[in-house]
């Protein structure tokens, strides 16, 4: 099933946290919403598992209207970032409790046991307590015991940040195999860009209570729909300036009086800054074409090279592959940085 939420708007006391929400995740896909601390992207989550409710608008699952039941009436299921396993039951009895609370009979419960179990690779450990386990094991209980009752749709409340680093690229995949095999609608909120770009259909950044711009992991990337968008995925070089030329002929300048030339179709609204990604741009060498800057700083990052080139009063990152140490620019180094028209985006706030 898929779930969409039209107009919704919540607050606490005086603090509006959602802001007119209009969202639909389609039947199937893994869906995140990606946004910093604050943002509200816990609080969505919470509203469409039915602990927190809207003042107005309306959250379907399929056609039905589930925005005025509770949580156990709702039919989806929710892993909390701290799992909330019970210490003093085993693996096998977490994952039965949700059966056992809707009286299920005793063999069906036995049998969804299993079932989930095989699903995330525990087969073997149902006699263990929670205490025995490891961060990732612990956390594919809590997936494990969530789809034992057949939601309709899986949410996951950052579900990787209690895991290291190493764990955490093993578990993510972990989860997009298993939700590819169960083909169940899946929602997970994470500030982590990165763990949503590896897994996710697509995603919903959010920043202040608001959506700034749904679509695919490459969408957002290629075409973020703001400054905030751009600046929150991936890294991205800001520059503020101005259109100057006419007809077919123009440049945006930036401070300094350094311009660069802007495709004969490229619109760019008032008020809006120069953003490119450090690939996007390559270093030739002083007096060429481009933004005369100097080299201020170097990072070897294995197979590419991040520089830092002061233009003016602003600090340019470009990233060019490395080659060999002969190829390397050297601190202090002036430069030319340039860059594809076409790659070059000008957006507003």
């Amino acid at each position: 099933m898929g779930i969409e939420i039209r107009d919704v708007n919540l607050s606490y006391g005086s603090h509006h946290v959602l802001k007119n929400i209009n969202l639909r995740v389609h039947p199937g896909e893994i869906f995140a919403f990606l946004g910093p601390s604050g943002c509200g992207k816990t609080t969505l989550l919470r509203l469409i598992a039915g602990f927190n409710q809207a003042a107005s608008g309306q959250v379907l699952l399929g056609d039905e209207d589930i925005a005025a039941l509770p949580p156990w009436k709702r039919d989806v299921g929710m892993v909390f970032q701290s799992y909330a396993l019970w210490p003093h039951m085993t693996v096998a009895k977490n994952v039965a409790f949700g059966l056992e609370e809707r009286r299920l009979p005793r063999a069906q419960v036995a049998s969804r046991v299993k079932a989930a179990l095989e699903l995330v690779g525990l087969q073997e450990l149902g006699a263990r307590y929670p205490s025995q386990l490891s961060g990732g094991q612990q956390q594919r209980v809590a997936v494990a015991r969530t789809i034992a009752i057949e939601p309709k749709v899986l949410l996951l409340d950052e579900p990787l940040s209690n895991l290291d680093t190493k764990m955490r690229v093993q578990v993510r995949r972990e989860l997009r195999d298993l939700q590819r095999r169960l083909c169940l609608t899946t929602i997970f909120v994470t500030h982590d860009q990165e763990e949503a770009n590896s897994i996710c259909d697509r995603i919903a950044v959010m920043n202040d209570g608001v959506i700034q711009h749904v679509g695919t992991p490459i969408e957002l990337y290629e075409a973020p729909a703001n400054l905030f968008v751009a600046n929150f995925l991936g890294t991205a070089n800001i520059l503020e300036g101005r259109v100057v030329g006419e007809a077919g002929v123009r440049a945006f300048e930036v401070a300094g009086g350094a311009r660069v030339a802007l495709a004969a179709n490229a619109p760019v609204s008032s008020g809006a800054k120069l953003v490119f990604r450090p690939q996007h741009a390559a270093l030739g060498p002083s007096g060429s074409s481009g933004l005369a800057g100097t080299i201020v700083h170097r990072e070897f990052l294995g197979s590419i090279v991040r520089y830092g080139v002061n233009v003016g009063r602003s600090e340019i990152l470009v990233e060019m592959p490395f080659i060999s140490s002969a190829t390397l620019k050297d601190l202090g180094e002036n430069v030319a940085v340039t860059l594809v028209p076409e790659r070059a985006l000008f957006l507003a706030a």
